[in-house]
C-alpha cells in the first residue's frame, strides 16, 4: 500500500507518517477582525491534510486553537469600549460560519487560550523553577532562549544571527531583558496597556504572552507530544520555534514529531495590504458574486510549500473548473437506465485512485490529485461521447468521485431538486418552437427560463434545465 509521506519543516526531508491515530495541532484565528483569505489559505491546506490522513485510513484528533486574548485584541476591544468576550464573539460566531461556507472539516477541539490560563501559569512556574525564566523589574516573566541550546532547530536560523526584538509579537516594552531575542511569557498589568484585561495568579496581576497560550492549550488537550503541528509559514519564527523551546524545557519530552508549514498567499504578486485595495475576506469574495466552493478550490489548487497568487482570473477559472465538474455529475446521472455496460469504467477508476492516492502521498501534491481527477473526467467523456457508459458504470463513477470528495471537499454534487411545472413547461414550448423553427417563440422561452435562475442544457436525451450554480 502506497505510504503517506509528508515534508517536515524541521527536518527539511519528506517523511512517512506513522501509527493509526494522529494528534494534531493546527493554528487558529486571532479573533478581532474577520479571518482574510490568507488565514483561510492556511486553514483549508490544514484541512486538506486532515482529510487526506483520513482517506489513508488514520484516525485524526485534532485541536485548533482560538487565540481571544492577545496584544492587538486586547486594544481593538479598549478601542469599542467593550469587554474581552463580548469583542471576540461576533468574530468567533464569524470564523465558524467562514469554515462552513468553505466546507471545512469541523475538528475534536477548539481551545480558547483564556479557558487556559491556569495551564499556563502552571508552565510558567515550572520554567522558573528549571530557571530558564527569569522576572524582570516590572514583574513580567521571559524565558531565557541560551538556556535552550536547540533554539534555531525549526526555522535553521542561528541564535547569534537574530536581529534585536525579531522574536517579540507583543508590545515593543523591552523592560530589563538578558537577551534581545528573550520572549515574554506573562506581562504584568499595565493599565493602560490592558485595561481591564488581568488575571489575578500566583505570578502576580497580569496576562498570558502569546507564544505560552498555544503550549498550554495543546499539552493539556493533546498531550505533551504531538504527532503534527502545522501552521502558516509566518508562524515558523518565532511563535513556533518558541512553543518548541517553553514545551519541551516543561516537559522533557520532544513537542511535536512533525512540523508543516502553509506557504504565503499573494494578490496579485504582491502583499496583501488594506493600503495597496488588495485585501480581502472571504465574506468580500461572496459578495462578489463567488461561491464557497469557487474560493476553496482557488485556495487549494497549489501545493501548499509554494506561494499562492490569488487573481480574480484564477477565480474565474476555478468557477469554470467546478462547472465542468458539474457539468460531467449532471451527465453521469442522466445516463438512460437501459443504456448498457461496456466494461470499460472499472481499470479507468482503479488506475485513477491509485495515481489520486500516490499524488496526496507524495506530500500532499494536490496539482498532480487534481490533474489525475481531470483526465479520468476526458476519459469517461469520450465513453459517454460513443455511448459506451450503462448506468451501473455510471454510478459506480459517481460513486467514486464521492470517494475522492472526501478529501477535496468541493465537488458540485447537487441535491435532487424538482424543477418548477411552470419551467418544465416553458422548456417543452421551447422545443416545440425550435421544431417548427419559431425562433422568436423559442428565444422567449429560453429568457423567461434565464430569469428564473435556471440554465438549459442539451444532452444526448434532450434538453433539461439545471440550476444555475
Amino acid at each position: 500500500m502506497t505510504q503517506l509521506k509528508l515534508y517536515n519543516t524541521e527536518t527539511r526531508e519528506r517523511e512517512p507518517v506513522i501509527g493509526h491515530t494522529v494528534k494534531m495541532y493546527t493554528c487558529g484565528p486571532t479573533v478581532y477582525n474577520f479571518a482574510h483569505i490568507g488565514n483561510f489559505r492556511t486553514y483549508v491546506f490544514e484541512d486538506l491534510l486532515r482529510r487526506t490522513l483520513k482517506f489513508f485510513g488514520m484516525k485524526v484528533i485534532q485541536a485548533m486553537n482560538l487565540t481571544d486574548v492577545e496584544d492587538k485584541i486586547i486594544k481593538a476591544s479598549l478601542k469599542a469600549k467593550l469587554p474581552l468576550h463580548d469583542f471576540t464573539a461576533p468574530y468567533i460566531r464569524a470564523f465558524f460560519e467562514d469554515l462552513r461556507t468553505l466546507n471545512i472539516e469541523p475538528v475534536e477541539f477548539y481551545p480558547r487560550a483564556t479557558e487556559f490560563i491556569p495551564e499556563m501559569v502552571q508552565i510558567i512556574e515550572r520554567l522558573l523553577e528549571l530557571k530558564v525564566a527569569y522576572r524582570v523589574a516590572d514583574g513580567s516573566i521571559y524565558y531565557a532562549i541560551s538556556q535552550f541550546p536547540s533554539y534555531g532547530r525549526l526555522s535553521h536560523l542561528r541564535l547569534e544571527d537574530l536581529k534585536e526584538g525579531a522574536s517579540e509579537r507583543e508590545s515593543s516594552d523591552e523592560y530589563e531583558k538578558d537577551n534581545a531575542c528573550d520572549f515574554v511569557l506573562w506581562k504584568s498589568y499595565d493599565p493602560k496597556r490592558d485595561g481591564e484585561v488581568f488575571w489575578e495568579t500566583s505570578l502576580g496581576k497580569g496576562r498570558p504572552g502569546w507564544h505560552i497560550e498555544c503550549s498550554a492549550m495543546a499539552i493539556k488537550v493533546l498531550g505533551e507530544t504531538l504527532d503534527i503541528h502545522v501552521g502558516g509559514v509566518d508562524n515558523m519564527f518565532p511563535h513556533h520555534e518558541n512553543e518548541i523551546a517553553q514545551s519541551e524545557a516543561f516537559s522533557g519530552k520532544l513537542f511535536a514529531r512533525h512540523w508543516m508549514h502553509c506557504e504565503h498567499l499573494l494578490v496579485d504578486h504582491k502583499k496583501m495590504s488594506k493600503s495597496l485595495g488588495n485585501f480581502y475576506t472571504l465574506r468580500d469574495l461572496l459578495q462578489k458574486g463567488y461561491t464557497g466552493a469557487e474560493v476553496r478550490y482557488m485556495l487549494m489548487h497549489t501545493h501548499y510549500r509554494i506561494q499562492l497568487n490569488f487573481t480574480f482570473e484564477g477565480l474565474s477559472g476555478a468557477r469554470h473548473s467546478l462547472e465542468r465538474l458539474g457539468d460531467f455529475i449532471a451527465r453521469l446521472q442522466a445516463i438512460d437506465a437501459k443504456a448498457k455496460d461496456r466494461g470499460e469504467v472499472g481499470l479507468l477508476l482503479n488506475q485513477a485512485e491509485k495515481d489520486f492516492r500516490e499524488a496526496l502521498a507524495d506530500d500532499l501534491n494536490i496539482s498532480v490529485a487534481l490533474a489525475v481527477l481531470f483526465e479520468l473526467v476526458r476519459k469517461i467523456n469520450v465513453l459517454c461521447d460513443a455511448q459506451k457508459l450503462g448506468k451501473k458504470e455510471a454510478e459506480e463513477t459517481l460513486a467514486f468521485l464521492r470517494k475522492l470528495d472526501e478529501v477535496l471537499g468541493f465537488l458540485p454534487f447537487e441535491t435532487e431538486e424538482e424543477i418548477p411545472a411552470e419551467l418544465e413547461q416553458l422548456l417543452v414550448q421551447r422545443e416545440e418552437a425550435r421544431k417548427s423553427k419559431n425562433w422568436k417563440e423559442a428565444d422567449a422561452a429560453r429568457d423567461k427560463i434565464l430569469a428564473k435562475g435556471y440554465l438549459i442544457e442539451d444532452t444526448p436525451t434532450g434538453a433539461r434545465l439545471k440550476k444555475k450554480r
